[in-house]
């Protein structure tokens, strides 16, 4: 079976990856609670580590950091006013970097996160990194991809779980992840493999 054409391909859209010096970086829902329980995710360490990785190049450089977390509420493993939900420490944020909070999977949806992005000067580049990469992060590059923007996902800084297919089939937590970037690159946004992809 060949390859299809992707939609971005159809329509012309640009396919050259961004240099993260010239982007926002948007980092969403590294948050403990994919580490250990109910939500903790495959190879979230990996993306962890490489989410750090992204994060320190990004302040070399300059580039704008926005922080995402999603509050579930209190009792849940989204609770932020618990430690379960607070970002992990690998990619906390410093004084000077906003943290939007939010309660859909979009980071757009019920967000100051557009207006934030606009205070910053950002441009149509975003680059974006985070947890889970079905939901949260397929969810905002679509969301920014309506509202225009240029969404850029970091795969080796996402990471997601098994999950049951509608036939009870279990899908492997490598397969979703495979997936969600593969519909991601055929129209929402662009897909770098590593950090190194968009760091000189």
């Amino acid at each position: 079976m060949s390859a299809s054409t992707t939609l971005r391909e159809v329509v012309g859209l640009d396919g050259r990856l961004p240099a993260l010096a010239d982007a926002t970086l948007v980092l969403i829902d590294f948050q403990n609670t994919y580490r250990t329980g109910v939500m903790a995710l495959e190879g979230v360490d990996e993306a962890l580590t490489a989410g750090a990785r992204l994060l320190a190049a990004a302040r070399a450089q300059g580039t704008p950091v926005v922080h995402v977390v999603n509050d579930g509420g209190e009792g849940t493993p989204y609770d932020v006013r618990a430690e379960i939900g607070a970002i992990s420490p690998e990619v906390a944020p410093v004084d000077g970097e906003p943290v939007i909070v939010k309660k859909f999977p979009d980071s757009f949806v019920g967000t100051d996160l557009e207006q934030v992005l606009n205070d910053l000067g950002s441009g149509p580049d975003l680059v974006l990194a985070g947890l889970m990469t079905h939901m949260c992060i397929a969810s905002t590059a679509q969301g920014a991809f309506n509202r225009g923007y240029r969404p850029t996902v970091v795969a080796e800084a996402t990471a997601t779980r098994a999950l049951t297919a509608p036939d009870g089939t279990v899908l492997p937590a490598a397969t979703l992840h495979t997936a969600a970037l593969t519909t991601i690159a055929d129209l929402f946004g662009l897909v770098a493999g590593e950090v190194a992809d968009l760091t000189p």
